[in-house]
């Protein structure tokens, strides 16, 4: 009862709000920003920077977000879709009854909502209600104090007419048709269709920067001697041409302190440092100033690297032989200091308990070190995810119990993974894709899903482009096309 009274006081809040506004003016662009701002604040990417995968959600969602706004604000711009996204959200708070909400494992809130309103103030009450965020704020913005007269504001409002009007003139029910947009769900050739022009446009125009960005990183990767230069998020090849001129005057101004990086692998990223992975990580939003200090502290990165490994060694040794890794797709980024710390935790723990475990009786087995969990699981890919905080014992039950079971998944993994790569590569010859490749986020298994029922299709559309398959509809900014593993057709 309290729960549909809540609901009540909320709906009638937004009516007023509606009315209020609605009467003195539509409201705009900054005025929309304004009132999403907690919205933004609960979903930021940059929030999520331990958690890719949520880190990743959100990026995508709030993309496909501020294309539904701007479309807003286009004058004559009728052609609207229901947009379906999904946000994780940093705050706990009660959710509204109307949406689908779950839990991540890391924790945060995952919310599912549905857009499908014509005007900026409607959207905004609905993000802010779907996230259970307060709309009264929305009361306080700087809208015109000018009424307009009663009988203007009965002339704008729109005209609801019966259903036999339009059974009778053979017009078209604009609610009947927004009922059938929701009901109905995208499919793979329509989408394409709808996007390929756009997308096609934006690929174009992209070329020449594509091309400097390849040209970049050759060449610095040949100068500094490096195994790779990649970049954590999905940034645009503008941004990421921008970072590589960065580093290039780093190099021209600094050389000497460029010494140390050969064999290695540079990320950018949000925070500067080296990785759990040995990666050399440069912030974006750092100076020159800044990376000039990674770089000159790179020996002692080293030193402490070797100790890292020596302590994965001997925790193995523990265990009866099995394998500590670092998934850098599947854990949160950890520098090489926490993840030291959490290593050295976990061995003091172990080291205690003294665990009977036979020597070499777990060899070929593999674990990651999670300490946002608190029970022992088995990923589908074979390796154990051990809490740090797990109890000594219980593991140990746990891992015997397991242990078959995660071979069998370790040999599946290598053979999903030659599939996997056997499909991609088939696909992309296919289609005459100029690239085809999936988010961080997708499964080997939702890859060859994906791809084994694309090869089913005849997709004229893809030639020459740029094809990421991800967790829905979206095109970049630089023209690659995302379309969710699971299409429907």
């Amino acid at each position: 009862m309290f729960c549909c009274l809540g609901t009540v006081r909320r709906l009638c809040l937004d009516k007023v709000l509606l009315q209020c506004i609605l009467q003195s003016r539509t409201l705009s662009g900054a005025d929309a920003i304004n009132a999403l701002r907690p919205f933004y604040f609960a979903v930021h990417p940059d929030f999520f920077g331990q958690h890719p995968k949520e880190r990743e959600v959100n990026e995508n969602s709030l993309k496909r977000l501020n294309g539904y706004l701007e479309n807003l604000q286009k004058p004559g711009f009728r052609s609207f879709k229901p947009t379906q996204l999904t946000f994780y959200v940093r705050e706990r708070e009660p959710n509204s009854s109307n949406v689908q909400e779950s839990f991540s494992a890391s924790g945060f809130r995952a919310v599912s909502f549905t857009l499908h309103t014509r005007d900026l103030l409607s959207t905004v009450l609905d993000i802010l209600n779907s996230c259970s965020l307060s709309t009264e704020h929305v009361q306080s913005l700087n809208v015109s104090s000018q009424p307009h007269k009663e009988t203007k504001s009965t002339v704008n409002r729109p005209i609801k007419w019966d259903k036999t009007y339009y059974s009778f003139t053979g017009f078209k029910d604009p609610e009947e048709e927004l009922e059938q947009a929701q009901r109905v769900e995208t499919t793979l050739l329509s989408w394409l269709d709808d996007n390929e022009a756009s997308a096609v446009k934006k690929l174009k125009k992209s070329l020449p920067l594509r091309k400097e960005l390849e040209r970049l990183k050759i060449e610095l990767s040949h100068e500094l001697q490096l195994s790779d230069i990649r970049w954590q998020r999905s940034w645009g090849i503008a941004h990421r041409c921008s970072q590589l001129h960065s580093l290039g005057r780093l190099v021209q101004q600094r050389p000497e302190i460029l010494e140390n990086v050969k064999g290695r692998t540079v990320v950018f990223t949000d925070r500067s440092g080296m990785s759990a992975a040995g990666h050399i990580m440069l912030g974006t939003m750092d100076v020159h100033h800044h990376w000039t200090k990674i770089f000159e502290r790179l020996p002692n990165y080293y030193k402490l690297q070797k100790r890292l490994l020596l302590l994965e060694d001997r925790i193995s040794q523990l265990l009866g032989g099995i394998q500590v890794i670092y998934v850098e797709e599947l854990q949160p980024l950890l520098t090489l200091e926490e993840y030291f710390e959490t290593l050295n935790s976990f061995y003091n723990k172990l080291r205690d308990s003294r665990l009977p475990f036979h020597p070499r009786s777990l060899r070929g087995l593999q674990m990651i070190l999670e300490s946002d969990r608190y029970a022992p699981s088995l990923h589908e890919l074979g390796h154990f995810m051990i809490p740090t905080v797990c109890d000594p014992a219980a593991l140990q039950w746990f891992i015997f119990a397991k242990a078959q079971e995660a071979r069998e998944n370790l040999k599946r993994k290598e053979e999903m993974m030659i599939t996997e790569k056997e499909l991609i590569n088939t696909s992309t010859e296919r289609f005459s894709l100029d690239r085809l490749y999936k988010e961080p986020s997708v499964s080997s298994a939702q890859m060859i899903d994906c791809c084994k029922r694309l090869l089913e299709e005849s997709l004229p559309y893809l030639q020459g482009m740029h094809l990421c398959v991800s967790h829905f509809y979206s095109v970049l900014q630089d023209g690659d096309l995302c379309i969710p593993w699971n299409w429907k057709n």
